[in-house]
């Protein structure tokens, strides 16, 4: 169980936050991509944010000519970031700079809309996911991508690397499956009908290499066991609009927190009987970017048009 111990909040005027991801390296710091006119026309900012005595302050911010809809943090320099656009490419940056992007990858062909750094050691890979059905790999030393995977029937919304296994990610799309990758083999592993709507997010769980959770246009979370895809092993209702992302918890087994179009972010122990823990309601627009902070047990943030931190203290 959880309580609202305190929150902050910076508003970008005439932008909507799509993602937002904790820095691996600074605790308090973040890096928000946004997008005008909910990322339907106009352009993007990648804007790096850092909570202190003050509150919440922008630390840097670059502009690209296209909505941003996600992005993610190197693994191996403090200062690199890789967001995706609307016009279908990656984009590296350095926050270290005062102009950028260093490189830009343009292979998509449709909204680029999910990247994520590998986690695991011994390789820096990228993953992208598109609405042009693929997903691609990269690494951010190659000016191309390594490798595209196709399979998906529809757009792909979510790619999220496991923290456990090497050159494994998974993906969730519009065709209502969650599938998973080996980046070795150019098929697709496994492929599980998760849900009966489109799949708009999915994670890893950070102590179970076999447990994944799905969110989708349904109101549902659905866990699943990699061993068994059969029946999912928790289903969370509580939301009234569509699931846009949701997160396990670095620091709890059983504990992750999902955020919506109904304007709020919820916490959950699947382990509970009544595995609601919390709802926050402080965002008066669609809710569509959330983490959780490696750093600090009980710091959140979310994204919408205004960027929120909500911290939490285990009781």
């Amino acid at each position: 169980m959880c309580t609202t111990a305190g929150a902050g909040a910076l508003r970008l005027p005439g932008l909507h936050g799509y993602a937002v991801e904790f820095s691996p390296y600074c605790p308090g710091r973040v890096a928000c991509a946004a997008a005008q006119y909910y990322g339907m026309a106009g352009c993007g900012t990648l804007a790096i944010l850092e909570q202190n005595e003050a509150g919440i302050v922008l630390l840097r911010s670059f502009d690209w000519n296209d909505g941003l809809f996600d992005v993610t943090w190197s693994e191996n320099n403090e200062n690199m970031l890789i967001t995706c656009s609307g016009d279908g490419s990656l984009q590296i940056w350095d926050m270290a700079k005062t102009k950028g992007p260093l490189q830009v990858y343009k292979e998509h062909t449709l909204e680029a809309y999910s990247v994520d750094w590998s986690q695991t050691r011994g390789e820096q890979l990228v993953v992208s996911g598109s609405w042009d059905q693929t997903a691609k790999l990269w690494d951010p030393a190659v000016g191309k991508s390594l490798c595209t995977f196709k399979g998906h029937e529809g757009v792909i919304y979510s790619t999220i690397w496991s923290p456990h296994i090497p050159g494994c990610f998974a993906s969730a799309s519009g065709d209502q499956t969650l599938r998973i990758w080996d980046v070795k083999t150019p098929g697709v592993k496994l492929v599980i009908p998760a849900h009966q709507a489109e799949v708009l997010s999915c994670d890893w769980c950070k102590y179970d290499q076999n447990l994944l959770v799905t969110g989708a246009v349904d109101c549902s979370l659905k866990g699943w066991d990699l061993r068994n895809i059969r029946q999912p092993v928790f289903v969370l209702l509580g939301h009234t609009y569509a699931i846009r992302r949701v997160k396990f918890s670095p620091f709890h087994a059983t504990i992750l927190a999902s955020c919506s179009y109904d304007f709020t972010v919820r916490f959950w122990d699947f382990s509970k009987p009544n595995p609601l823990l919390e709802t926050v309601e402080h965002h008066t627009e669609f809710t569509c970017g959330l983490d959780l902070s490696l750093h600090n047990r009980g710091q959140v943030r979310a994204g919408t048009n205004l960027l929120f931190t909500c911290l939490l203290q285990p009781l």
